[in-house]
């Protein structure tokens, strides 16, 4: 069993930043690829960003690129995400996900990844 927790989430004002982590429990984490998710209020859980588990492939939803970046350190069983500009619309319940499967690329679809973490609260005001 695999457990994720995230940390790193808060309150910052739009145009902000935020790193978020999650550190996996486990030895085989350089085997997982790493997904965040997020879901706002009344909102079904969306895709954010994946990375592959060699970290050599990454796959961003349209409204982060360019602005977030997810990196994976297998030495340390961690996957970070960095948030840049953040806007209020980023607003949500972050939760990170791991993907056992050693798939080739990364998967954007939730149910292709087996565990979660607890989520952690972002919060964006204008």
């Amino acid at each position: 069993q695999v457990q994720l927790v995230e940390s790193g989430g808060g309150l910052v004002q739009a145009g902000g930043s935020l790193r978020l982590s999650c550190i996996a429990s486990g030895r085989t984490f350089s085997r997982y690829a790493m997904g965040w998710f997020r879901q706002a209020p009344g909102k079904e859980r969306e895709f954010v960003a994946a990375i592959n588990w060699s970290g050599g492939s990454t796959y961003y939803e349209d409204s982060v690129k360019g602005r977030f970046a997810i990196s994976k350190d297998n030495a340390k069983n961690t996957v970070t995400l960095q948030m840049n500009s953040l806007k209020p619309e980023d607003t949500a319940v972050y939760y990170c996900a791991a993907d056992p499967w050693l798939r080739p690329g990364v998967s954007r679809a939730a149910s292709e990844y087996d565990y979660w973490g607890q989520g952690t609260q972002v919060t964006v005001s204008s």
